[in-house]
């Protein structure tokens, strides 16, 4: 076994090795292990490494994260992730996936971080650590990972049609790209982080805001809620594993209220118009990625679909 340098000419082959292990559950398509794996600008090429056996065929691989934006948009710069870490099942016992996530944790505090997450990076695969994978999670515990939340996929076949909410205080809309900047400098006030970075990613990405329901109130925005299909300029987090399914898949989600705004029902509510306009797109089905929320999206017809566990681990 050989430990060799994170390269896209072996895309074939990493993909061929997921899908190997992981495609009844998570299909790979290239285009997005691309866009994921290869082009985010916070892969830390020299923390992901490939195992090559004698043959020098890959038999597993580590891709890491840590944060290198130049955009101020208040992500943690002592954060590191592991976006995924994956062994050949008819390699695993010999301690390669033990060396990829020891060279990875090391190369990333070597460069300032101070806490790892497993998942969860930008541009993510998945929240965490599937809760069906029981073996990998027992794995992350051994080598000094602790569960902190459960987090939930959830999904809605949509068996019946919604209809917009009717709140004469409000008004719903698709976001118009002449209201990028207004957007933006709602979430920057009201959410700052992530969801300002993926937004501004999104835009840079070609958007053009027919994936955001607006709600605004007095002619301001108070709230956002992102929608995502096949036609999104890129493949978003809750439409990632649409080829498991014959129907069109939708996606819904992150989205915010204004805290002034909160507890007036208008969370649900653009949930609820989010859902009608991807229905007026011939979506089939929904999902919603990463929350914690089971019973609140339960109110519109959500059910858990998949369940995740955060881990995490101090490196100082």
């Amino acid at each position: 076994m050989k430990i060799i340098a994170w390269k896209r000419d072996r895309l074939k082959e990493l993909v061929e090795l997921w899908n190997k292990e992981l495609a009844v559950d998570f299909p790979m398509r290239e285009e997005l292990f691309i866009q994921n794996s290869f082009d985010d600008v916070n892969i830390s090429y020299g923390s992901s490494y490939i195992a090559v056996d004698d043959q020098d065929h890959v038999i597993g691989f580590v891709v890491a994260k840590r944060w290198q934006e130049e955009i101020d948009v208040k992500m943690d710069p002592k954060r590191g992730w592991i976006q995924v870490l994956l062994v050949d099942s008819a390699h695993r016992g010999k301690g390669i996936g033990t060396t990829l996530l020891e060279r990875a944790e090391a190369d990333l505090k070597g460069n300032g971080v101070e806490e790892m997450q497993l998942g969860g990076d930008p541009f993510h695969y998945f929240s965490g650590i599937p809760d069906h994978y029981t073996d990998a999670q027992k794995w992350a515990e051994k080598h000094g990972y602790n569960k902190r939340v459960d987090t939930y996929d959830l999904i809605n076949h949509l068996d019946k049609k919604y209809d917009l909410p009717v709140d004469h205080s409000v008004a719903f809309s698709i976001l118009k790209k002449k209201e990028e900047a207004d957007l933006i400098s709602f979430l920057e006030r009201c959410f700052p982080g992530r969801w300002v970075y993926e937004t501004m990613k999104y835009f840079e990405m070609n958007g053009n805001g027919r994936e955001f329901v607006i709600v605004k109130k007095k002619g301001q925005i108070i709230g956002f809620c992102r929608i995502n299909d096949r036609h999104s300029p890129f493949i978003a987090q809750n439409v990632y594993w649409s080829p498991l399914f014959e129907q069109e898949v939708g996606g819904i989600g992150p989205l915010g209220i204004d805290a002034n705004e909160q507890k007036q029902g208008y969370g649900l509510a653009i949930v609820q118009a989010a859902m009608v306009y991807l229905q007026q797109r011939s979506i089939e089905t929904i999902i919603i990625d990463w929350t914690i929320l089971v019973d609140f999206y339960k109110k519109l017809d959500f059910n858990p679909w998949k369940t995740y566990g955060v881990y995490l681990k101090d490196l100082k």
